[in-house]
């Protein structure tokens, strides 16, 4: 079986990727990073959009359904939650470029499959609750979708070791990875997300209210 790795380190397995599986990996990225554009958009809606709506202001369509009860957890927009999800799976893609290691394959496995999973909740809230849609929100929704639609591909196309057999080498795996190049991105998104919310800690004139 060949071996696709560009550690120097050796494993005690062996795994072979298609030579599709860099496409789709790309592919991969490039959606991660939509999904996060757009919860940045929405983040920035929340913050400093939806403030200067009066409190018993109507409001229907997408306004509805991101003032929804729905819409936070524990205070914090569904959309800032959002965020950190796109960030981690674009951070797991680059660690892949990095190392090229099968149990990163495997780690992005659950991680998709619950964004699928509170996507699905998501839009029957939208659906059949709200009775509303935010066309933003159907857009992470579908980015979610795919993927997950990608990690399976990746799958069905590598040939990679059970993941019992690898979680030991993490240490070792993180031993050799390009730290920089691949926690600098994310980094870089984390504080994006954090300064929408510190920005509106400043003391900044106050919000003009719709009229």
């Amino acid at each position: 079986m060949s071996v696709e790795t560009a550690l120097k380190t050796k494993f005690d397995y062996d795994w072979s990727y298609s030579p599709r599986t860099s496409t789709l990996f790309g592919a991969f990225t490039v959606v991660a990073i939509v999904g996060w554009l757009v919860t940045v958009l929405l983040t920035a809606i929340h913050f400093y959009a939806l403030p200067a709506i009066p409190p018993d202001a109507p409001v229907q369509g997408s306004i509805e359904v991101i003032t929804s009860q729905w819409a936070y957890v524990f205070g914090v927009p569904l959309a800032t939650l959002g965020g950190f999800y796109y960030l981690a799976t674009f951070g797991l893609a680059l660690w892949w470029f990095d190392t090229r290691h099968p149990l990163i394959i495997k780690i992005l496995t659950p991680i998709t499959a619950s964004g699928v999973l509170f996507s699905t909740y998501f839009v029957y809230l939208q659906l059949g609750v709200i009775g509303e849609i935010c066309p933003f929100c159907m857009v992470s929704a579908a980015a979610t979708v795919i993927l997950f639609g990608l990690e399976l591909a990746i799958l069905s196309r590598s040939a990679t070791p059970k993941l019992t057999a690898m979680t030991g080498d993490l240490g070792r795996l993180i031993e050799n990875t390009s730290l920089a190049n691949v926690l600098f991105p994310v980094i870089m998104g984390v504080i994006t997300l954090l300064g929408l919310y510190v920005v509106t800690m400043l003391p900044l004139p106050e919000v003009v209210p719709f009229v």
